[in-house]
């Protein structure tokens, strides 16, 4: 029996060769050493997360993530319901409290699901990865497993806009969280200190649309981690993820600089100090590689 056993909502950008299938590899490698069971939610679909930009609607959008909480009470009972992906877990987690708060939301969203046999109660727990680790598990617990500390990697903490607010980390400043700092710190790695760009947006949805100004976030966000001596980004966002890494060299072609550093999840960090290989750790799914985690990884 696993220690700790949730209701997972893997999200699209997991799935196979999406953007974010390695942060998905890396998540399997570190539940496997925390011993932490994943229970997929069963047709789960997409968050509508993006239905918002596309004037989709309230209540499609509403419907959407209700019927994978209305899913969830149906195979996994009882248990709380945990997303990797940061606006998979704002989407989820905005529709249970919205629901609470609002009868009618309520009812009209229940009158949507009965059209494929569902309804929802959306009584069951949201939560992060992020918080399951913190949380439940502990930094003294996630640091018993740590096989090979990332000594001598200074690493900047980057949260992102959607793990900060509305809702947060608990206990935590929205100003200067500081759980992915003392993550890296049990990881045997140095967070950079005073990182002023942790919490800022990288322009999500404005890669696409409007490239110059997401462009101008995401260098902000690189430059502050180079100012910190960063060798390294972390970030809990595949969106964040995905931005800051990819377009590095659209920035250096811009702005005449020469960016080129790595920007990893936390899973993977873990991955690689609990011993994992570089697959394994999902260090293959990177862009721009991780040198000396490659390195850690391979002794």
């Amino acid at each position: 029996m696993a220690k700790k056993e949730y209701s997972f909502y893997p999200g699209c950008s997991s799935q196979k060769l999406a953007s974010g299938s390695n942060y998905q590899t890396a998540v399997d490698s570190m539940c496997d050493v925390l011993d932490i069971k994943l229970n997929t939610i069963p047709d789960w679909n997409c968050c509508a997360a993006s239905i918002g930009y596309a004037e989709g609607g309230e209540l499609p959008r509403l419907a959407l993530s209700a019927r994978n909480l209305a899913l969830s009470e149906q195979a996994n009972p009882g248990q709380d319901v945990v997303a990797t992906c940061a606006a998979c877990w704002l989407a989820t987690r905005e529709t249970k409290e919205r629901l609470h708060h609002s009868d009618s939301l309520m009812k009209e969203t229940n009158e949507a699901l009965a059209a494929a046999g569902l309804k929802v109660k959306a009584d069951q727990n949201v939560r992060h990865m992020v918080e399951v680790l913190v949380e439940d598990i502990g930094y003294e617990e996630m640091g018993k497993h740590v096989k090979k500390p990332l000594e001598g990697i200074k690493i900047a903490g980057y949260v992102g806009c959607q793990t900060n607010r509305p809702f947060g980390i608990s206990g935590e400043s929205f100003e200067n969280p500081k759980y992915l700092d003392k993550l890296v710190e049990t990881m045997g790695a140095q967070p950079v200190d005073n990182y002023d760009k942790k919490v800022s947006c990288c322009g999500g949805a404005l890669a696409f649309s409007e490239p110059e100004k997401s462009q101008a976030l995401i260098k902000d966000i690189i430059e502050a981690a180079y100012d910190g001596g960063a060798d390294m980004i972390v970030t809990p966002c595949p969106v964040c993820q995905m931005n800051v890494e990819i377009y590095q060299n659209d920035i250096n072609a811009k702005y005449k600089t020469k960016f080129k550093i790595p920007v990893v999840y936390y899973s993977t960090l873990m991955s690689v100090a609990y011993g994992k290989n570089a697959k394994q750790a999902g260090l293959d799914g990177l862009v721009i590689q991780a040198k000396q985690l490659n390195d850690i990884a391979a002794k």
